[in-house]
């Protein structure tokens, strides 16, 4: 009897503790993403790897025609003009989703696929405050 109450409380304790791993609990409006594409002229694609968005704001599947490389959850950036250059491929941040852009730019017209979602953000490399 006391070996099952003492596993009990172990797994309760286990179970509790790894919910609460990786920042699962953003605030909301909150999400962390990564840079999976950073095509030429600004042609960037992002993936939700954190947060409650609302799904029809992202591509739920989208291939890459160059590449032919299959992505979910993920969307265009579109204010080029704010996003922070040294943010490489595969680099993770977190941002919040902006109604406009934060500020005009020129942008080359060169074309990269890029999914047909599009997102205005404001970028930030640590949770969001």
């Amino acid at each position: 009897m006391i070996k099952t109450i003492i596993i009990s409380s172990v797994i309760a304790l286990v179970a509790s503790t790894q919910k609460n791993c990786g920042n699962n609990n953003l605030k909301e409006g909150c999400y962390k993403g990564r840079l999976e594409i950073k095509g030429i002229c600004s042609n960037y694609t992002i993936k939700i790897l954190q947060g409650n968005i609302d799904t029809a704001k992202v591509a739920a599947s989208w291939t890459d025609e160059n590449t032919g490389k299959v992505y979910s959850n993920v969307f265009a950036l579109d204010s080029p003009c704010s996003f922070p250059a040294d943010i490489e491929q595969g680099g993770e941040f977190y941002f919040t989703i902006k109604e406009q852009r934060d500020k005009d730019c020129n942008v080359c017209m060169a074309y990269y696929p890029t999914p047909p979602k599009r997102l205005f953000i404001s970028v930030s490399k640590t949770p969001c405050p």
